[in-house]
């Protein structure tokens, strides 16, 4: 029976190299001249900003999302968290990668291709949605359903097997 996957993830290389160029921007800007400011990739999921004070910590962030959207990274998966501010004036912040497709997410996604009427069968393994149906043209409107609603993270389709 033909089958697809649909997956929420980052490509990784692309993370990196949009870190990179932010980086390099960085270096030469020169609103950060003499200023203490980084970017640290803590883990593949998890980008730490570190700089003076809360309006670099923006201008930071604005340098890191610019860059993201850039290699088309999808910032649905990025998760920003609160800044934090030190008694020294030291502001950091964290961005979190979400990679797979969440639990509570990934039921909403099977119930509205169920609602939807689709002769496909749904199943949920390892962060990623299996749908598996008897013709082609039923995956492909699953497909298509899935790209037209906005479920708040980024949908790929993988693994389309006949």
């Amino acid at each position: 029976m033909p089958s697809f996957d649909i997956v929420s993830e980052v490509d990784h290389g692309e993370l990196v190299n949009a870190l990179t160029q932010a980086r390099k921007e960085l270096a030469t800007r020169f609103d950060f001249k003499n200023s203490p400011a980084e970017i640290d990739e803590a883990s593949p999921i998890v980008i730490k900003l570190a700089a003076a004070d809360g309006s670099k910590l923006a201008g930071l962030l604005e340098i890191v999302i610019g860059k993201l959207a850039k290699r088309n990274i999808d910032l649905r998966n990025i998760d920003r968290k609160d800044p934090a501010i030190s008694s020294m004036g030291r502001a950091t912040q964290e961005l979190h990668i979400k990679q797979g497709i969440e639990g509570e997410k990934a039921k909403e996604i099977i119930k509205a291709v169920k609602e939807e009427g689709f002769k496909v069968q749904c199943s949920l393994l390892d962060r990623q949605i299996r749908v598996t149906g008897k013709k082609r043209d039923d995956l492909q409107n699953v497909i298509q359903f899935a790209r037209s609603r906005d479920f708040g993270v980024s949908l790929a389709f993988k693994n389309f097997r006949e």
